[in-house]
């Protein structure tokens, strides 16, 4: 009966010898262990997937040992889709979730080396490093990506990458001004860096936003049309965490939107609060009132 048993499970070690060479992306090794599980097992069904992942191994460099840099983004992006659409599957299917993370890691690691020498472009933003950088969890080589891009403080994103990078590197608190700044440029990718971020605090504050916040008073900015809601998020975290002043201040000087007028407004009534100068807070709170009703009766329901 043991024997059986051990008989039953001999294809499962062969694939797991397949596997532990690509672990190791020895390539020759696993296309020779591939090879004596076809001749044992010609109709297991692991075949086709395994001989996609040696494949894969085996194109990383070229003849002469190195790999080769991409000629532009194009090329650039149909390898993504082949490491996206097939590599990541398969790989997936094959090994336990963990394992299939470092392998995969590799190869965008590879696509990083091969397109360092591609500048930033508006029209093919994915290809740049930045973003794939952002995708293994290198904050701190994402973040330097994004500086070596020409004001990418006010391009919505790098702005975002770099904002999702220290937050993940520095904290919330260390992020703010960034985080200030990325939702009155694009409140859009605010909202998608949120989703994404695993700071329970941001995506907590988000959603007493999006329940509390009246925005049925919202303005028109005439630089960029209808204010999205989430563009007067730093202005009403100011109502709810006075503490905030100070880091939100730090925020650089935008297209002085209403949201940014707004925020700026409050750290400015939040001064004059703690001086005690009722005849300017008066004035700013009419200011205030002016620009913005919802935000208005949100700063003054804490007082």
């Amino acid at each position: 009966m043991q024997l059986d048993i051990f008989e039953h499970s001999r294809d499962v070690m062969l694939r797991n010898d397949v596997l532990q060479s690509l672990a190791q992306y020895a390539a020759a090794q696993a296309r020779a262990r591939c090879e004596t599980l076809a001749h044992d097992y010609p109709q297991d069904p692991a075949l086709a997937a395994l001989g996609l992942l040696i494949g894969a191994v085996a194109a990383r460099f070229d003849a002469r040992g190195q790999l080769p840099a991409f000629a532009d983004h194009g090329t650039l992006a149909q390898a993504q889709l082949v490491l996206r659409e097939r590599l990541t599957p398969v790989a997936q299917s094959l090994m336990a979730v963990k394992p299939a993370q470092i392998w995969l890691r590799t190869f965008w690691q590879d696509l990083i080396a091969r397109s360092a020498h591609l500048p930033y472009s508006a029209d093919t933003q994915a290809q740049h490093v930045a973003p794939m950088l952002l995708h293994i969890e290198d904050w701190q080589g994402a973040a330097d990506a994004v500086t070596h891009i020409e004001s990418w403080r006010r391009i919505p994103a790098p702005l975002a990458w770099m904002a999702q990078a220290r937050l993940n590197l520095l904290g919330l608190h260390a992020s703010w001004p960034l985080l200030a700044e990325l939702a009155w440029l694009s409140p859009q990718r605010l909202e998608a860096l949120v989703q994404t971020s695993a700071d329970p605090i941001l995506k907590r504050l988000k959603n007493q936003f999006e329940a509390e916040f009246d925005a049925s008073n919202d303005v028109t900015d005439g630089a960029s049309g209808p204010c999205d809601d989430l563009a007067w998020f730093p202005a009403w975290l100011l109502t709810q965490r006075t503490q905030l002043a100070s880091h939100l201040a730090q925020a650089q000087p935008g297209m002085h939107g209403a949201p940014e007028q707004a925020m700026r407004l409050l750290v400015n009534l939040l001064g004059l609060e703690h001086q005690g100068r009722h005849q300017d807070i008066v004035s700013h709170r009419k200011t205030l009132r002016d620009l913005h009703g919802g935000l208005y009766a949100a700063y003054m329901k804490t007082r």
